[in-house]
């Protein structure tokens, strides 16, 4: 026996599991049965089990270099690493279906292990929703794309994984993009088994919450570490596109970034319950659509999969999705009322709605762009493409517009704040802010686009800084130093302070986008040995190529030197290398030397023989803040999603376990 004919088995136990979880949690849910909901659970973890062992089946058919699966001869050879064999797992289409049946199935089973802080009434519905989505990949890879069919003829060597996915990259992006997506089928469930149920009270977005901060977190990762990939393997000096598969991950984020902060204004003041309804739905629906396109061909991009049948069913389910869930929205729509209506535009919900209109005006923009060329083609038999300028002209401003909302909201009280306070909050920020955009053309920033970016970014950056500040100084007055103050601040109030977190890494990002973007240079030269070329005060000096070979491939190392004022910073080897089966895809080995803020990154484009090279040299100006930014933005969310510490109060002979109440600490401003 294979370890494909084990997969196989496991693919259809796993299936058949899952339409039996469905049945026992709908029944269970209905006639109000215990035993028949705790026996759902315990069906969702074999059917977890049996995900478990088709993936180690599929990672031990790479291993074993089985080229009699078809899937394992068309994505790995006998002379590529373990760990690249390893990945190829994911590499192609029908492997990443499994990658997300298996995670989907592996959350199952956590939130099994953590029901009982969801409200009972729930449980079986979100159950059901999990195994119903389950069941779409189950049948998807038992029937149409199954990646342990096998052939009768198999080859000696494999095919070998895509060049462009050689890279250390591949062992964390891939698989963390995948994951994002497939973590906001959990939010999704819940709030599907509030509707289902009638419970629509604010209890079903408190068992969410702790999901959609980790989905959330989880596709920041896959984003950040998508856009490293970009910058380091795809050699065109940037780190984002606006390719139609970018934007299809970035799309699930904006929305559920939207939806954790509307969450604040309906727990606060029973407001937005519609418009966080929708906001999960839109999510997931969106995650899918990501799924559908890579996954359909129908959309050119350097991430797809070729054109496969796969996306009609892809298209369907997703059809599925939004009728059910719109059937039922409508069908619960009384009980979504809003409790309150808005005091005053001037106020923290006020900026939370502005927030997230900006945010779903980025996503239509987005969405919109995305799909226009193929709206153009069914409607002018002719396809148009929407390029980066479009994404930058509409979606630069309501970024913009974003961030500086994002220091405007913290220094705001609920309800209404007077202007009094509006002032005494925000003039230090509104002063550094006015500061900077003075200083900035007398340090050479002419540009009028760039310095407003700059500008809304101090501002924003400083109202943090003045907000975390502000509650150092009130433990501080209390006897605490500086230093233990605003660890106790992000321990005891840790969605709040790493929030602000958050916010800051973006603020960070912001600033390296915008230094980027305005002030990056180029240059293309053709340099024989001994000669060079001078870029933004940097020098760089061309030695000669170096050429080696492998079993299955050619490597091109072009040798350079880089000077700045008459001192040699550091010796580059940007390079090619070239696969068999690939000779139209040869990889590259991009140079990106870092001083200070700066990148200079170069690309080898083309050779002659071991004594002359075409060199693209570009000098890209803050990126590292991008990286920086991001990796902010990662420590906040995981501030967020952490657990808090949990207090014991004991009662006589029994005792609890009580969490902090850091929320109601905060709405009555003891903190700040």
């Amino acid at each position: 026996m294979y370890f494909s004919d084990i997969g196989i088995i496991a693919l259809m136990l796993a299936l058949g599991f899952t339409i039996l979880t469905i049945v026992i949690a709908v029944v269970g849910a209905v006639r109000e049965l215990p035993q028949a909901v705790l026996s759902a659970k315990r069906a969702v973890l074999v059917v977890a089990g049996f995900l478990v062992v088709a993936a180690a089946a599929l990672v031990a058919s790479f291993l074993t270099h089985d080229f009699g699966v078809k899937y394992v001869a068309e994505q790995s050879s006998l002379s590529m690493p373990w760990y690249f064999t390893s990945a190829a797992f994911y590499g192609g289409q029908e492997g990443s279906l499994l990658y997300w049946a298996l995670m989907l199935g592996i959350f199952s089973a956590i939130f099994v292990f953590t029901s009982w802080r969801a409200p009972a009434k729930l449980v079986p519905y979100v159950l059901a929703t999990l195994m119903f989505i389950e069941g779409f990949f189950l049948i998807v890879l038992v029937t149409v794309s199954n990646p342990f069919v096998r052939t009768l003829n198999p080859p000696q060597d494999g095919n070998g994984l895509n060049p462009l996915l050689m890279d250390p990259g591949m062992l964390v992006h891939p698989p963390m993009l995948l994951m994002g997506y497939m973590s906001f089928a959990m939010p999704f469930a819940f709030a599907v088994a509030a509707l289902i149920s009638g419970e629509l009270k604010n209890d079903w977005l408190r068992s969410i919450r702790r999901w959609t901060l980790a989905s959330w977190t989880i596709q920041t990762g896959g984003l950040l570490l998508g856009s490293w990939w970009a910058y380091h393997v795809l050699g065109w000096g940037g780190y984002w596109g606006w390719d139609p598969v970018e934007n299809a991950a970035l799309l699930p984020w904006l929305t559920s970034t939207a939806f954790l902060h509307s969450t604040m204004v309906q727990e606060r003041r029973g407001m937005l319950k519609v418009w966080n309804m929708c906001l999960v739905i839109a999510s997931f629906a969106l995650s899918i659509f990501g799924t559908f396109e890579v996954r359909s061909g129908i959309i050119s991009s350097v991430h797809s999969f070729a054109y496969s049948d796969i996306g009609g069913y892809f298209f369907a389910f997703l059809a599925v999705i939004i009728l059910f869930s719109i059937g039922l929205f409508f069908f619960r729509l009384p009980k979504l009322k809003a409790e309150q209506e808005f005091d005053s535009v001037v106020s923290r919900e006020g900026v939370f709605l502005l927030n997230n209109l900006m945010l779903l005006g980025i996503t239509f923009a987005t969405l919109w762009g995305t799909l226009f060329p193929l709206i153009s083609q069914t409607i002018r038999k002719q396809t148009m493409t929407v390029g980066a300028p479009f994404y930058n002209s509409v979606n630069g401003p309501l970024f913009a517009v974003l961030i500086l909302a994002m220091g405007v909201g913290p220094l705001l009280a609920w309800r209404r704040t007077s202007l009094n306070a509006l002032w005494r909050n925000l003039s230090v920020p509104a002063i550094l802010a006015a500061i900077c955009a003075v200083i900035l053309p007398l340090l050479g920033v002419t540009n009028v686009l760039a310095n407003i970016g700059f500008s809304v970014c101090a501002f924003t950056g400083m109202a943090i800084l003045y907000e975390l500040w502000r509650g150092a100084r009130v433990r501080h007055a209390h006897g605490e130093p500086y230093v233990k103050a605003v660890y106790m601040l992000f321990k005891r109030y840790r969605q709040r302070y790493g929030g602000y977190i958050v916010h800051l890494g973006l603020v960070f990002l912001a600033l390296g986008v915008v230094g980027s973007h305005f002030f990056q240079i180029q240059k293309d030269v053709t340099l024989k040995s001994g000669q060079e070329a001078e870029l933004g005060g940097y020098r760089f000096v061309y030695l000669g190529n170096l050429q080696s070979y492998g079993d299955d491939q050619q490597s091109v190392t072009s040798q350079m030197q880089i000077w700045q004022n008459g001192s040699l910073l550091s010796y580059i080897y940007p390079g090619r290398t070239m696969y068999k089966n690939f000779d139209d895809q040869p990889a590259s080995q991009i140079s990106i030397s870092t001083f200070g803020l700066t990148d200079l990154y170069v690309f080898l484009g083309d050779w002659q023989g071991p004594s002359q090279a075409t060199i693209r040299i570009f000098v890209n100006p803050l990126v590292p803040l991008v990286w920086w930014g991001g990796m902010l933005m990662l420590l906040g969310g995981v501030l967020c999603w952490w657990p808090e510490a949990r207090k014991r109060v004991v009662y006589g002979r029994r005792s609890t376990s009580l969490p902090k109440t850091s929320a109601l600490v905060e709405d009555k401003g003891v903190v700040a």
